[in-house]
């Protein structure tokens, strides 16, 4: 596979310290910036996904009609929490 660059990253020396504050025995700078920014992508990439997943229910919802109130949604969501906890107990 063909590696490809990123662009030059200038930022200021405390937070470049900071990040070097940071890093683990024997990590790089460069490792660490690569992993954080594989993050970054997976998290951005997972908000556009849960935003995608919202708007298709929110658009079936308006096309039949049936919504849930948000007291049923918390309710459920609170006993789903509660056995959670027990269980975790």
């Amino acid at each position: 596979m063909k590696t490809s660059s990123i662009p030059a990253l200038r930022v200021s020396p405390e937070l470049r310290q900071q990040a070097e504050a940071v890093l683990e025995d024997g990590e790089t700078l460069s490792a660490f910036m690569l992993e954080s920014l594989a993050q970054s992508i997976a998290h951005r990439k997972a908000q556009q996904d849960f935003v995608a997943r919202g708007l298709a229910s929110g658009a079936r919802a308006k096309k039949s009609g049936k919504y849930v109130s948000a007291d049923r949604v918390f309710s459920k969501l609170s006993r789903r929490l509660q056995k959670a906890k027990a269980s975790a107990a």
